[in-house]
């Protein structure tokens, strides 16, 4: 029976890592395609939009998915569908605040995913600028660490208008103003670094210390709304230390 048990467990895994990475690439794509819209078909002369497709291609979207997405946006292939950002603010479990942003063809529709999602798992909705204000919005590119050190990182963006490089475990984190994002990135791959993945986001300016309990009620929160369609991206200023992480982990 164990056997069986264990298989069982493994296939559960494995279908929802596969479900998340359907839910991820369709966010992806998305990207891509509000990227061409607002800014041209073209990478070089479109900098959002060579950063939406090296994310997605990172994540492994196969390229003609990509191409699609790139000639739907720009008006050169049909079925674009026309998407407006909209964002939503509220409070999880602990106070944590929440930000969330939809990229959406439907508002009405959005706007009750989000609803429902939160106050299904210990949320609510909060009114517009109430939870904004906790959060600075930052150009954020990550680094897989491998051979580097912090120095390295350092050294490579430092005259390129970065703030900040932060070790977050397997990775550094460089933060700067949304308008260096471009030089940021550029720098990095003059310098022969690889990175995963750059993008303008909301960096909270203080963070709520959660307990195993609390991270676990903001770790559903945040999956059943990144479980919406329509969401695209979810912040929170929450902090998690790694010996509770590795017991939500367990």
């Amino acid at each position: 029976m164990s056997g069986h048990s264990k298989w069982a467990t493994t296939k559960h895994k494995k279908a929802v890592i596969d479900a998340k990475r359907g839910k991820l690439f369709a966010k992806l794509i998305k990207n891509i395609e509000v990227a061409a819209r607002m800014g041209g078909a073209d990478p070089d002369g479109n900098p959002t939009l060579y950063d939406a497709i090296q994310k997605a291609k990172k994540s492994s979207v196969p390229n003609k998915n990509i191409d699609s997405a790139v000639k739907r946006g720009a008006g050169l292939e049909a079925g674009g569908a026309d998407y407006e950002t909209i964002m939503y603010e509220g409070y999880g479990p602990n106070g944590v605040a929440v930000l969330i942003e939809c990229l959406t063809d439907n508002r009405n529709r959005a706007a009750s995913e989000v609803r429902v999602a939160m106050t299904r798992n210990g949320g609510s909705m909060a009114d517009p600028g109430s939870v904004s204000y906790l959060f600075n919005r930052k150009g954020v590119v990550i680094v897989p660490k491998g051979e580097l050190t912090e120095d390295d990182v350092l050294g490579a963006v430092l005259d390129a208008g970065a703030e900040e490089v932060n070790d977050l475990g397997e990775n550094f984190e460089v933060l700067s103003e949304p308008t260096d994002l471009v030089a940021v990135r550029t720098a990095l791959q003059e310098a022969g670094i690889d990175y995963e993945s750059a993008e303008a986001n909301f960096v909270p300016t203080m963070q709520v210390e959660l307990d195993e309990e609390g991270a676990k009620k903001i770790f559903k929160l945040i999956d059943a709304l990144e479980d919406s369609d329509d969401v695209q991206n979810v912040f929170a200023n929450f902090d998690v230390s790694d010996e509770i992480m590795e017991k939500v982990d367990a």
